[in-house]
């Protein structure tokens, strides 16, 4: 059985340590606002968390310090998996900047666990993917320029070299959403190899595709935001009004919509705001200041 604080976490006690409800405060939440730190959802009666356990740990150690790792016994920390809505383990959650940013249930491939933990080191400003970055930067600046089709050549190009880079795959997806053909964008990302299908980047563009398909549905912004003033507390209509805006491009206001329905009732229709709202930060830059804003209000309001 693998237990919390074996020799190889005895090694690096900075860098892979257990955390106990007393110690998550500080040893996450604070500690994440100078390196993120990667949460493992583990018990001593998990089989799949002895898989997991390790494999992250190596993932950790082979960030060089670019990331840390909490590991919290749920059996001895009921509260903080209650408060953090742990319904099965392992659950993974990311920490960065004192809030949860990205995360995982289950246990994963290795291939999985590594484009998890660079993603998080992408985040935090590091650099995980080497020499493709310079070629990814390149596309990506041509997306926010309008060169939909330049972008797409150079991801295309990028597959070429390596067919299961996650990042590429991803651009190519986002590139096809914003040029409005959003079959293609999804025959792209079922095809994509088994082993990346559940990588963050494509959890990302997978987002995007959510979302410019609820935009296809969208009712009137003017209809809907009538109805919320008319009755505050219709969840219903401040949940399509929040994704009408959104299909409008009015992000911001969507967010703030989720967080009111949030804030008035976090468990209307299974939870459907704060759903909504991963969905809306997963599909923007994760630097995005509506996205790091928008996370440290629904964070606020989890742990108050």
């Amino acid at each position: 059985m693998i237990e919390l604080g074996t020799a190889k976490a005895q090694e690096a006690p900075d860098l892979i340590k257990d955390v106990t409800e007393q110690s998550f405060m500080q040893d996450v939440v604070e500690a994440s606002r100078e390196v993120p730190v990667i949460v493992d959802f583990w018990a001593p009666w998990c089989g799949p968390c002895k898989t997991l356990g390790p494999m992250l740990e190596d993932a950790v150690r082979a960030a060089k310090g670019a990331v840390k790792m909490a590991k919290v016994n749920v059996d001895q920390a009921q509260m903080i998996a209650s408060q953090l809505r742990i319904q099965s383990i392992p659950t993974v959650y990311a920490f960065w900047q004192g809030q949860p940013v990205d995360g995982f249930q289950g246990a994963v491939p290795q291939s999985e666990i590594k484009a998890f933990v660079d993603r998080l080191v992408g985040q935090a400003g590091g650099d995980p993917s080497g020499g493709l970055d310079d070629a990814l930067a390149a596309a990506e600046e041509m997306i926010d320029q309008g060169a939909y089709a330049d972008a797409l050549q150079v991801f295309q190009a990028i597959l070429g070299e390596d067919e299961r880079n996650p990042t590429a795959y991803a651009g190519v997806v986002r590139t096809l959403v914003a040029m409005g053909d959003v079959a293609q964008a999804e025959a792209v990302l079922n095809g994509v190899p088994a082993e990346i299908a559940t990588a963050p980047e494509l959890e990302a563009a997978h987002a995007q595709i959510q979302l410019a398909r609820q935009a296809e549905n969208a009712g009137p912004v003017a209809d809907l935001e009538a109805r919320v003033a008319a009755d505050p507390q219709d969840h219903q209509a401040r949940f399509d009004l929040a994704q009408a805006l959104q299909a409008a491009g009015r992000t911001q206001e969507a967010v703030d919509h989720l967080l009111e329905l949030f804030r008035r009732d976090r468990e209307w229709n299974d939870g459907a705001a704060k759903t909504q709202l991963f969905t809306v930060f997963d599909a923007l830059k994760a630097n995005d200041p509506i996205v790091l804003n928008g996370r440290r209000k629904l964070s606020s309001m989890i742990f108050a």
